[in-house]
């Protein structure tokens, strides 16, 4: 596997410059696409779905990445690997968001076409745990997150009317169909915390378990739900940032949010990483135009020191060494 690095400069906003490295760790060959990731604790290892359905496991640079999991039962290697990731086949699946739990090693998985489920140490076919609630099948299973300490899961339909597929349709005509979901643990069952979010992309729980956040496509916002005390199950605006996608937490109980800004000049998108705090207050801002151009990316992840971004339209996880506090 080929791991190239060069000298870059992060733009720590308001005013502080930081030196750090920037590397590619390139996919497989036929491979394009990683929308989230996931890590064990510990070894460096983590997990990554890409556009042809597969879900990838990253072994170190050595062993590079080996097929670990689907979630389409009929799945085809010869007619899915490699196949075109801007418009996915539903006999493949697509595998988008997906937490490890790692008291379990179990894998959650929420697959586009085939629902919310999930995968042990040993990968396979994932289990599905969840296709509907409420007597509504989900159409576009998006982000999901697991509460270390309960392990209960919280994931996300992004929308009840449109799939990936139609994507573009959700988002020209304002879609706020998508929901927030919880699978209890003790009880196995699933049930509905907050309907009508408008394309539900991203999901993050607190290390309390006392709320959730969100982040909606459509709305150009992050929200956070409560989930305990008077409040539960209304929520704030926290965050105001266009194309937010997925968030992740980090050790401290901040928050990266991947979305983009708007080049005054050129009316053209500029991917970037958004660190705030439970508030919503920001924190740091990182712009990656120069190394994904005007491409969007979808997650942004601090693990091990190093700041990891995802992208479903490269064929490389970018990785970068910044010495952030958090």
């Amino acid at each position: 596997m080929r791991i190239s690095a060069i000298l870059i400069f992060l733009h720590c906003f308001p005013s502080m410059i930081l030196s750090i490295s920037f590397n590619k760790i390139h996919l497989p060959p036929n491979a394009t696409g990683p929308e989230a990731l996931a890590f064990e604790l510990g070894t460096g290892r983590f997990y990554t779905g890409v556009g042809d359905g597969r879900i990838l496991k990253y072994q170190g640079p050595t062993a590079g990445f080996v097929d670990f999991g689907f979630a389409a039962p009929n799945r085809s290697k010869s007619l899915c690997d490699g196949t075109d990731f801007l418009n996915p086949n539903p006999a493949c699946g697509r595998p988008l968001g997906m937490a490890l739990h790692h008291a379990t090693q179990k894998l959650y998985v929420c697959d586009a076409f085939f629902g919310f489920g999930v995968l042990g140490p040993e990968g396979g076919l994932v289990t599905q745990l969840s296709t509907s609630v409420d007597g509504e099948p989900y159409r576009f299973s998006n982000a999901v997150d697991v509460h270390q300490p309960t392990g209960n899961v919280y994931f996300t339909d992004a929308s009840a009317n449109y799939n990936i597929r139609e994507l573009a349709i959700a988002i020209s005509t304002r879609d706020s169909t998508g929901r927030l979901l919880k699978y209890d643990i003790k009880t196995k069952q699933v049930t509905v915390l907050l309907r009508n979010i408008s394309v539900a992309v991203g999901v993050a729980v607190d290390e309390e378990e006392k709320f959730v956040l969100v982040s909606e496509f459509v709305a150009n916002r992050t929200i956070k739900i409560w989930l305990k005390g008077p409040g539960a199950k209304k929520f704030d605006i926290i965050n105001r940032q266009p194309m937010p996608d997925n968030i992740k937490r980090t050790k401290s109980g901040n928050f990266w949010l991947a979305a983009a800004m708007v080049n005054q000049g050129t009316q053209s998108i500029v991917p970037i990483g958004q660190r705030f705090n439970e508030f919503g207050s920001v924190l740091q801002t990182v712009n990656f135009e120069r190394w994904y151009g005007n491409k969007s990316i979808s997650e942004v992840q601090e693990f091990g020191g190093k700041l990891y971004v995802a992208s479903r339209l490269v064929d490389f996880i970018g990785f970068y060494t910044t010495g952030i506090k958090v």
